[in-house]
This record gives structure tokens, sequence and C-alpha cells, in this order.
């Protein structure tokens, strides 16, 4: 049954795929992140900030589970990794450093020296993150190679110059939770649209960037993800455990 679905929608996707992939990878793309923009629009509500950002960001999962499920794993990445040109391997390499560990030590000096956030609240939460991803990429999924050793061959991979390629701990991707991490914590603190638009972006162009510089499969972005709508409710729940409110 579930055979005959994936072939069904393997089927379909050909028949409405454009024939270049660069094409239809950008039109894929560019759809996808249209129908999240009006789904974010519609679910932004005062006062409802954390469900909305957890619900969108969940629903940025159904891309890549949607297409490793019907092409495999290896093709899925290999679609979303179609070099789009010298201007996006600029962007998305140096987008990508914005996910990395140590934009907890900016973001954490603007919300709180600032805007007056709760110190302890931001500590937690990049505590917690940081400890769920770390758990799965050592004991959990250990074993997880990453696109360049999975048996891929290299020259159907794209790679940009002066990017690192790593080889193992592949699941989850740490940027992809620290950026979406940052993203649900934003849109819960400031509880603003402006806000929520410039977090869901830098939070989609950071978890992009790790598929396009070759360093994770979407099915990691998407575990990234899933530890973002994790770690920041646990988070929230552990702070009122404390009796003290996260403002």
């Amino acid at each position: 049954m579930a055979h005959d679905i994936r072939r069904e929608l393997q089927s379909l996707i050909e028949k409405h795929t454009l024939h270049s992939p660069h094409a239809s990878c950008l039109f894929q793309l560019f759809l996808f992140l249209f129908l999240l923009l009006l789904l974010s629009l519609f679910l932004n509500r005062e006062g409802s900030s954390l469900i909305t950002s957890i619900i969108v960001a969940a629903f940025f999962l159904v891309y890549p589970f949607l297409m490793s499920f019907i092409g495999g794993k290896n093709e899925a990445f290999l679609f979303l990794n179609t070099n789009l040109g010298g201007a996006a391997d600029t962007i998305f390499k140096y987008s990508s450093y914005l996910a990395e560990g140590w934009i907890w030590i900016p973001y954490f000096i603007v919300l709180v020296g600032y805007y007056k956030k709760d110190t302890s609240f931001i500590l937690l939460n990049f505590l917690v993150s940081t400890l769920l991803v770390q758990f799965a990429k050592n004991y959990i999924f250990e074993n997880a190679m990453r696109p360049m050793a999975s048996g891929i061959p290299s020259e159907n991979i794209h790679t940009v110059s002066g990017v690192e390629i790593h080889t193992f701990n592949s699941f989850p991707s740490g940027h992809s939770a620290t950026a979406f991490t940052l993203f649900i914590i934003s849109a819960y603190l400031f509880n603003n649209k402006p806000v929520f638009m410039m977090g869901l972006l830098y939070a989609i162009i950071c978890s992009y960037s790790r598929i396009y510089l070759a360093q994770h499969f979407p099915l990691d972005v998407a575990g990234g993800i899933v530890a973002a709508c994790i770690s920041v409710p646990l988070s929230i729940l552990i702070r009122k455990k404390l009796n003290r409110k996260p403002f």
C-alpha cells in the first residue's frame, strides 16, 4: 500500500516538475516558502506566537520528510543541493555561520541587555537545546553519516569553495536546531509579526544552507527542527515548575 502511494506521488511530481533541475528546485522552494508565508500570516494572532511558531516550524518539516519519502533520502538531498549559482554560494556560505553556537552570545546580550528579557530563561533554552542535539548526535545516532560519506558519488554533490565538509554526526542538524530555537523563542518573547517573520526567514535560510553546503541531509534538518519544537516548550515547562514567569 505504502509502495503504491509512493509510486503515485512520484508519478504526479514527475508529471508537473520542470525539466531543468535548477529551475525545478527554485520553483518548488519558492512555492513552498510562499505557502509557509501564507500559513504564518493566517495563524499569527495576538497572544498565540508560541503555538503559531511551533505549528509553522512543524509545517516546515513536511517538505524534507515528503521529499525523502517519495524520492529517497539521497535523492532528496541531491535535489535540494542543486547548484544555484555564485550568489547563492556566497549567501548560504555566510548565512550558515549565523546559526553556529556563538550566535547565542550576541542574541543573549541583545535580549537581556537591551530588551531586558529574562536571563535564566534564555540560558535554559540554550542548555536544553544543546543537550538534546548533542545527546542525539553522539549517543542515539552516532553512526549517522553525512552526505559526502554516505556513498553518494562526490562528483554529484555540489560543494562551495572554502567550506570544510564534515563526514559524521549527521543527525540532527545542530544549526537548524539553533536557528529554529531562536525563531521560536523570539516569537514567544516579542509576540509581534515583524519579529516573527524575520525570525522565520532567518531560520529557513540558515537551515537550507546546511543542505546547500552539503553538510546535512534534508532529514537531518527536519530533526533539528523537531529538537527546537521540543526544547522551547520544555524550557517553558521547567521555568513554570520553578515558579518564575519567562519574561
